[in-house]
């Protein structure tokens, strides 16, 4: 390979820096390109040269195969990498850049065309040899024949979009009546994500594994695996957590996956990296589910346990070299484990958030990798994907790994919006995945954060107390001839509406009244961003970030928001906890609320398509919709009110 050669990377964000690094190692010119919104992103000071290519939306940018061949063209790039997002399997872009005289990272288009759909992927599994599960595919795709073919394969079953993945246009539908109305939200998803409608359907198995094995071609003929990966803790059918080696399984097992994974790949002719993915059974049987026609968001955990560069094989490869290793001579040791970082509310069913990072500090340590294009004073933009970074964790064992992935999560210092990382430090605490007994349905068996817990609501009014004296010091704060002053503020911590008294003891102790009961709290010393509190005898760390009256801070791995309601409008207080706002920017498709109308906690009140996906506002209590203010159709911002709730016997008041 040569020393002067020059890379487009097509993408963004973690893997546009990650792919930088590599091809920076093996002597490329480096071109990022980046949409208006992106102007100052992280990978585009990865990059030697750096091409805008349109406005913030995706498909004016990103996803437009014009404008970055255009930007290819200009900088005189021989070779573009897609990254692993939606370019990286469209057969139509590879074609574009080859045809173009340029080399596209992947298989070739006729490859990524059949591999590509899942359709016509099972199709080729099954020629190939490989169980699959019971299924429907046909290019009938009326509403009637797929409501027929239903009957017949039994339910529970699964509604999936042929082109495209990423948990995109798939749902699970329990019996016959789901099924009218789950079918035209699948294709609406599938057309908003891939351009493309076509569904088909699978049995669903219950209690499933999914367990992919990552595969490795070269233009010469040979296919290597490089192991395989246990990604079955999910949500929406997205990928929370992945490791390697998976857990449980038999060294048979094992050896079949992999056996199968590398036959299909032959079979085709592959090229480049690709994951052909399997779902097992209760019982152990394995089912072929689809295959990825690019390298994927959890390859550094193949990378841990290999000490391999999987996108320096890719260059390589596409630059017609054969694969560096045979397959007895690819290394394993020890156990990886990553987990993906989204701005997300986990207690709003995963609800995608948008905002300003106010405070990023990365964790480091033995075996711990992140990848990420992350930067204070960084805005998360409701245009692009939610994942904001990627923390994983090496060790001899796996028990080594997870342990050592839970310090790394709770040394992650991420304020300024919702995200998942106290959720991921339980799952990864829950008996179930310290056993090693996942399988697709853990999330929903851990709950999300609940009421804030006592000393998380002692931190957030000390805190904020605090703050709030530096910036406005009384004279008389410590210093009193009587009996101890007391404050009282109106508190919204993470939506719940508390009415919290502190009165200040000797030797930096306070004394914290709310809900009938009276705690103390020691401060043990705060500067601008960093406090320590004593609770229970215990010294604790606490990160902070404040602005005028709202402040974030993160306790035992989790943060929280809690704003100052003290002085705020009596509706306003009244308000707080009782209104669904706008998660992210995107468009109404739908309005189940009704004014006057009882809700419970799960009730979805407003569908919006963002993110190419679709995001149900749940209640979030039981509540009577006070008031509905979006219709279908509106194009709502971040933060837009939605609906306003009232609680259940406000009516009656």
């Amino acid at each position: 390979m040569g020393t002067n050669r020059k890379l487009l990377i097509a993408a963004r964000g973690e893997i546009a820096v990650r792919i930088a690094r590599s091809a920076r190692d093996l002597g490329y010119t480096v071109v990022a390109v980046y949409s208006e919104a992106d102007a100052d992103a992280p990978h585009v000071h990865a990059a030697h040269e750096a091409y805008c290519i349109g406005p913030a939306a995706a498909a004016d940018s990103y996803l437009n195969r014009d404008a970055l061949l255009a930007a290819a063209l200009a900088a005189g790039a021989d070779t573009v990498h897609p990254g692993y997002g939606f370019l990286s399997e469209s057969p139509e872009t590879a074609a574009m850049f080859r045809a173009a005289g340029i080399v596209f990272v992947g298989p070739d288009a006729e490859t990524m065309a059949l591999m590509g759909n899942k359709r016509t992927a099972r199709e080729a599994a099954e020629a190939a040899g490989l169980p699959v599960i019971p299924g429907f595919t046909s290019a009938d795709q009326d509403d009637a024949a797929l409501l027929a073919a239903a009957r017949k394969l039994g339910f529970p079953l699964m509604v999936k979009a042929a082109a495209g993945g990423g948990g995109r246009g798939i749902r699970r539908v329990a019996d016959a009546a789901e099924l009218p109305a789950l079918l035209p939200q699948a294709r609406a998803e599938a057309v908003a994500g891939f351009g493309d409608g076509e569904l088909f359907l699978e049995r669903a198995l219950t209690g499933a594994r999914h367990v992919e094995v990552q595969i490795f071609g070269d233009a010469h003929g040979r296919v290597i695996h490089l192991g395989e990966r246990d990604c079955s803790v999910q949500r929406r059918h997205q990928k929370l957590i992945e490791e390697t080696p998976a857990p449980g399984l038999t060294p048979a097992q094992r050896q079949g996956l992999h056996a199968a994974a590398v036959d299909l790949a032959q079979s085709v002719g592959y090229e480049g990296a690709g994951t052909v993915e399997f779902l097992l059974d209760a019982d152990g049987a394995f089912y072929f589910l689809e295959m990825n026609t690019r390298l994927q968001v959890e390859h550094p955990v193949t990378e841990l346990v290999t000490g391999l560069d999987l996108v320096a094989w890719q260059l390589r490869v596409a630059a017609g070299e054969r694969l560096p290793l045979k397959q007895v001579d690819v290394p394993f040791g020890g156990h990886a484990m990553e987990a993906r970082v989204y701005a997300e509310d986990p207690s709003r069913d995963f609800a995608p958030r948008v905002g300003p990072i106010w405070s990023w500090q990365a964790p480091s340590g033995q075996g711990v990798r992140v990848d990420h294009a992350l930067r204070t004073g960084l805005e998360v933009s409701p245009h692009y994907d939610a994942m904001l970074a990627k923390v994983a964790a090496h060790g001899p064992t796996r028990e080594a790994a997870r342990r050592a992935l839970c310090r790394a999560l709770a040394d992650t210092h991420l304020l300024g919006l919702e995200t998942n990382l106290g959720f991921l430090q339980k799952l990864l605490n829950s008996n179930d995945f310290a056993s090693g007994a996942v399988h697709t349905g853990l999330v929903a068996s851990v709950p999300a954060q609940g009421p804030p817990e006592p000393v998380v609501v002692s931190v957030a009014a000390v805190l904020l107390h605090e703050w709030a004296a530096r910036v406005h010091p009384p004279a008389w704060r410590h210093w009193h001839n009587g009996p101890a002053p007391q404050w009282a503020y109106t508190l919204d911590l993470a939506g719940h509406l508390l009415e919290v008294a502190l009165k200040w003891a000797p030797r930096g102790c306070y004394v914290v009244h709310f809900d009938g009961h009276m705690h103390h709290l020691k401060l043990r010393g705060m500067d601008d961003t960093r406090a320590v509190v004593d609770w229970a005898g215990v010294d604790r760390p606490v990160p902070f970030a404040c602005r005028d009256h709202t402040l974030w801070f993160q306790f035992e791995g989790a943060a929280y928001r809690v704003r100052d309601l003290s002085y705020a409008p009596a509706d306003t207080k009244v308000q707080a906890g009782m209104v669904v706002h706008a998660a992210t920017a995107g468009k109404v498709t739908r309005v189940e609320a009704v004014a006057g109308e009882t809700v419970s906690p799960e009730s979805v009140l407003v569908v919006i398509e963002a993110m190419k996906m679709a995001h149900g506002h749940r209640a979030g209590r039981d509540a009577v919709v006070a008031a509905v203010h979006v219709a279908a159709g509106a194009q709502v911002q971040a933060g837009d009110l939605l609906v306003t709730l009232e609680a259940p016997d406000a009516q009656d008041a």
